[in-house]
């Protein structure tokens, strides 16, 4: 199985990975088109020059390894992606071979997280918009972050049971530290799950916002409405 995993940044993305990975018979990919995004659009990112000199930035090359074998030969392929690095011109045709699942948060949330590891984030840069696009063309699962955090096992047997895989209670917990699949910005994202050892327990009250960044959370709200109403439970 491929298992194409949307979301925008701040979402739990990366624990979800290595929920997946922790399996042992899911390869994991993290990110795979961010050097193409960042190639192609030119924008200032943490850690770019070294993204761009590491990884994969023509889209085309990118997108024939996602629709081919896992490197690792493992029983499937776990591939985790941002919404917001699909934009015009990017292939997606790979995607089809999928099976695409929907991972969402609420946009308070994600601006609160966002905005303390780069400045001045836009609704192109959290995803929303990209990421209802996305889910028009390739429909599927969608599960919510933070009831991933309220009961992770629950959810996550629900989640397999949807895309007919099997549960193991190996998905639950990871060995702290980095991960040899961790894309190359982990060092500038990644502190607080290289600290980790599972799923951080239920999120606390929503952040308050104000200015810029409560406007911002405002304008990601219709689309992220829109996929909330279709989640898993």
């Amino acid at each position: 199985m491929k298992i194409a995993m949307w979301s925008g940044p701040r979402n739990l993305s990366t624990a979800m990975m290595y929920a997946f990975a922790a399996r042992g018979d899911c390869a994991a990919w993290d990110e795979p088109f961010y050097a193409a995004y960042l190639s192609a659009t030119g924008i200032d990112h943490p850690m770019k020059a070294a993204i761009l000199a590491e990884n994969v930035t023509n889209p085309a090359e990118v997108a024939a390894r996602c629709a081919g074998p896992n490197p690792e030969g493992k029983a499937h392929f776990y591939q985790k992606h941002m919404a917001l690095h699909m934009i015009d011109g990017m292939p997606l045709d790979w995607a089809d071979g999928c099976v695409n699942v929907h991972l969402i948060r609420h946009p308070a949330r994600v601006v609160a997280s966002y905005a303390a590891k780069r400045e001045h984030p836009t609704l192109a840069d959290i995803g929303y918009a990209q990421h209802a696009e996305l889910f028009a063309r390739f429909p599927g699962p969608v599960i919510d972050a933070t009831d991933i955090r309220a009961n992770p096992e629950a959810m996550l047997q629900t989640l397999c049971a949807e895309i007919g895989l099997a549960f193991t209670p190996g998905m639950l917990a990871w060995p702290a530290g980095p991960k040899p699949f961790d894309g190359t910005w982990a060092p500038h994202w990644y502190a607080a799950i290289h600290r980790s050892t599972g799923f951080a327990g239920a999120e606390g009250p929503m952040p308050e916002l104000d200015g810029d960044m409560a406007e911002l959370a405002r304008s990601a709200m219709p689309f992220y409405e829109d996929l909330a109403a279709r989640k898993i439970s």
